[in-house]
């Protein structure tokens, strides 16, 4: 992706930020939500996706595997953790001094939270 020329603002960067974590999780994941938006408010940013487990995590979780699920799902927040970072910091130009993500299995749901330097408004 390239440097915007003026910084985002707004409904843009959150559409942007959309689209970035969209794509890691797409890219990591082998698939990625059907709904997702971002909001940011003063030096947080979060992103929520909806529907992003694959048949297979829905088929575990199902089977009461809930937990296995989960703990997958942590481990691959934690190893997509730089990219999102990077991404962030891109977009927001701030540096981000925390990155933290976690799923929810009904609804199945996930969350990617970043706590930025400085306020972006």
């Amino acid at each position: 992706m390239t440097e915007p020329k003026t910084p985002l603002t707004g409904g843009e960067l959150n559409a942007a930020l959309t689209r970035e974590v969209v794509r890691i999780h797409t890219a990591n994941l082998g698939r990625g939500p059907n709904k997702s938006f971002s909001f940011h408010n003063g030096n947080v940013v979060v992103t929520i996706l909806q529907d992003v487990l694959t048949k297979a995590e829905q088929n575990l979780a199902a089977n009461h595997h809930g937990e296995a699920v989960l703990s997958m799902r942590d481990l691959f927040q934690r190893t997509m953790a730089g990219e999102l970072t990077e991404s962030v910091e891109r977009l927001t130009g701030r540096t981000v001094v925390a990155c933290m993500g976690t799923n929810h299995l009904d609804p199945d749901m996930a969350v990617e939270v970043f706590v930025l330097d400085a306020p972006l408004n």
